[in-house]
């Protein structure tokens, strides 16, 4: 990192520094728990139609500051914005999710792919809305799939079980899945730069489905490309990036060393003191609350939120979920951990 000396709690964390209240965000907070977008979605239409609508999309992403004052806000959009604009027709079935075609099953369905990146013009769109909107100590946050994981999509069609088909491709034919591989990075990079030049302050890389590797297969599919992504934002524009390979269990700490990631989210299988102890020194970590103690509420939440807080208490450390929060959550509930965390 450079020399520049963040203000906002947030950055002040991803750079290294430990505070005495973490700063906390969660993943999905801009989503169906809240009232407000599920009316906004209802009068909009279709989730592709908000993140497609520069407006409603600013307004999905400021949301949830209203109601909690989190310490980030992060960019209302998808993952799969990146497969579209690399080319994929993209649209969602109502309570299925995701489709992508063609699929990419064969070398030369990857071949034919020709991108579209003024695509993703709506996304930059909303960056600049937000960014004109959000309160001066608040940290914007943009985000990119992991190239693992948007290939596992693209190769499928759609969310697949255990990733089988992007598994068997990269066992079969790991030349055609790493050409595959290395548009997506190279698309992502550009994504991301993009975000930071139009008003985000950080971003995430969501390996959402690392987990589903072998050792040497998460080397190459997850380790590599992360870290070419890091590389090569860096040496455009240098902002924090956090890392969340989702699963990845006792790979984790290879991860956080090869990758060059400032931070390093945490899913709610890991063990946090087991965390604390494996990471490299100093280096920031976020997480790792069970999106579905939160649903629960209660003494089980506050010890929950504790146990988090105590395991990092001697590391810089963000606070947030083990993954996306869910639709069913009690407004009240987030209340609680809010207070629970800054008290």
């Amino acid at each position: 990192m450079t020399d520049y000396r963040p203000t906002k709690p947030l950055l002040r964390t991803l750079a290294g520094e430990k505070l005495p209240v973490p700063p906390l965000w969660l993943m999905r907070q801009a989503g169906r728990y809240l009232p407000e977008y599920r009316a906004l979605r209802a009068a909009k239409g279709g989730f592709l139609d908000l993140v497609n609508d520069p407006e409603a999309a600013t307004e999905v992403t400021v949301q949830p500051l209203r109601r909690f004052a989190f310490d980030g806000a992060i960019l209302f959009s998808d993952i799969l914005m990146v497969p579209n604009a690399l080319g994929q027709d993209l649209w969602f079935e109502t309570g299925e999710g995701p489709r992508l075609a063609p699929e990419l099953r064969t070398r030369a369905a990857i071949d034919a792919l020709e991108a579209q990146p003024a695509i993703l013009d709506p996304v930059y769109a909303t960056v600049r809305g937000v960014a004109a909107q959000l309160p001066s100590a608040t940290t914007f946050l943009g985000f990119a799939g992991s190239p693992w994981t948007v290939a596992t999509y693209m190769i499928a069609g759609k969310g697949s079980r255990e990733q089988a088909e992007a598994r068997r491709l990269a066992y079969a034919d790991p030349a055609a899945l790493q050409t595959l591989i290395d548009r997506i990075a190279d698309m992502t990079v550009d994504y991301l730069a993009a975000q930071i030049a139009a008003g985000v302050e950080a971003v995430q890389l969501f390996d959402s489905w690392s987990g589903s590797l072998a050792p040497a297969e998460f080397e190459r599919w997850v380790i590599a490309p992360t870290a070419r992504i890091v590389e090569q934002l860096r040496a455009r524009i240098d902002v924090p990036v956090i890392g969340f390979p989702k699963g990845a269990g006792g790979k984790l700490a290879a991860y956080a060393r090869e990758t060059g990631i400032d931070a390093i989210g945490l899913d709610e299988t890991v063990d946090p003191d087991w965390a604390h102890r494996e990471l490299p020194p100093g280096l920031p970590v976020q997480g790792n609350l069970d999106p579905l103690l939160l649903i629960a509420g209660g003494p089980a939440l506050d010890a929950g939120v504790d146990r988090v807080l105590t395991a990092f208490a001697d590391r810089p450390h963000v606070f947030n979920l083990g993954h996306g929060i869910q639709q069913d959550t009690p407004i009240a509930h987030v209340e609680q951990l809010v207070a629970r965390v800054r008290r």
